[in-house]
């Protein structure tokens, strides 16, 4: 009696035994990967967040350098309050009634570097929903892969635990037509009883997957294959202004350099203009005034350049942070490349070379045990190096797609 081999499943197998493992009947409708990053970004409460202050820096911007609102006074003036002419307001030529309109005019330094300040703004906020946008899109892509590939594991373990039992009842009919030893039966059911242990395992693994996945995308369940990703490592650093992280800074350094302009601004003093009629007694006539006001900046040594010299220091320490984290992107980045050639070479090593021999050995083991030169111990120690080259081949393939996800939302477009 021929005892059975696994080589390892099929693309066939694993989407028929996906089907039966991840998706039961009346389960949620499938998101394929590009469908699942869209519906995590509609789904994801800090990108609606953002773009609520997006649109607050936006209204505050159409309102920067406007003028300030105008003042209106009303007034009695030169009123008598002793004498026999005492509060009576038509007996003295000087006494009236005073209507003023008072506008004051900021210096128009002052008030462009008020604008180009809230574009900045604006532009930051923009920057900081970017960065957000991408971080919610890279996050959610890592837990679909997650779980499609967890979901892979427990197929292709589904797939070694038939051929096990199996195997186990062909040692049982062996042992009972007295061509196998007893002891051979007892170390087939414990490597079941192993398998039981991996099952736990990667179920574990599953579970967080899903969890992870049920964050981004609810009930929905992942549908089709992940696309192939990959990454122009040359691109990527040509392209390093637009990292998610460094993409605030240019803004945050224009918002600086504007508060430099408005607190040397200061220094030319704004102005004012009013116009005020005054209504007196029927014998006296009408008056109209009109004023100008003019700030003096008599102290700019004490009072307007300490307020330029703290915002330069300010603007410097926005520049000293770019600085920073640009080195210290540039740096995480080249880690993060090296950590994905390091992915690739295993992978392509597991597949050319250990997946091959790792068979090889496990056809070699049935061989020799079917022809009486080995033990059972060492076909199943032959399966189980079959097996867990598979699953490390799955794994592999995880965590270079999720590399190549993280690294595919590292910077904006």
């Amino acid at each position: 009696m021929r005892l059975p081999f696994w080589p390892g499943p099929s693309a066939a197998a694993i989407l028929g035994l996906a089907v039966a493992i991840g998706m039961p009947a009346g389960a949620a409708p499938g998101l394929t990967y590009e469908q699942a990053l869209d519906a995590a970004e509609r789904r994801a409460p800090s990108l609606a967040a953002g773009a609520a202050s997006v649109d607050a820096a936006a209204r505050s911007a159409e309102a920067a350098g406007q003028l300030p609102d105008p003042s209106l006074s009303v007034g009695l003036e030169n009123l008598p309050v002793g004498g026999r002419d005492r509060f009576d307001w038509s007996a003295e030529p000087m006494t009236m009634r005073r209507l003023g309109w008072m506008q004051e005019v900021p210096n128009a330094a002052k008030r462009a570097a008020q604008r180009i300040g809230a574009q900045a703004a604006r532009e930051r906020e923009r920057a900081r929903w970017l960065a957000v946008r991408q971080q919610v899109r890279g996050e959610a892509a890592v837990a679909w892969l997650a779980r499609h590939y967890a979901q892979r594991r427990l197929v292709a373990l589904a797939s070694v635990e038939r051929e096990v039992a199996l195997l186990v009842d062909t040692v049982h009919a062996r042992v009972a037509a007295g061509t196998a030893m007893p002891a051979d039966a007892a170390m087939a059911r414990l490597e079941a009883a192993a398998l039981d242990d991996r099952r736990d395992e990667l179920q574990r693994q599953f579970d967080g997957a899903q969890a992870a996945f049920v964050r981004w995308f609810g009930e929905a369940e992942p549908a089709g294959d992940p696309p192939l990703l990959t990454v122009d490592a040359l691109q990527l650093k040509a392209r390093l202004n637009r990292h998610v992280e460094l993409l605030p800074y240019e803004p945050m350094l224009a918002m600086s350099e504007a508060a430099v302009a408005q607190a040397q601004a200061e220094r030319r003093g704004d102005w004012a203009w009013e116009v005020a009629y005054s209504n007196r007694s029927r014998a006296f006539g009408d008056m109209l005034s009109v004023q100008l006001r003019f700030q003096l900046p008599v102290s700019p040594s004490t009072r307007q350049g300490p307020r330029v010299s703290a915002r330069q220091k300010d603007a410097e320490r926005v520049r000293a942070e770019a600085e920073e984290a640009r080195l210290r992107v540039a740096a995480e980045l080249d880690d993060e490349l090296a950590e994905l050639r390091r992915l690739e070479r295993a992978l392509q090593r597991q597949r050319e070379r250990v997946e091959p021999l790792v068979q090889e050995r496990a056809r070699l083991s049935l061989a020799a045990y079917q022809a009486g030169r080995a033990d059972l111990g060492s076909v199943l120690a032959a399966r189980r190096n079959a097996a867990e080259a598979r699953l490390r081949t799955i794994e592999l393939q995880s965590e270079l797609a999720q590399q190549n996800a993280r690294l595919s939302h590292l910077v904006t477009e």
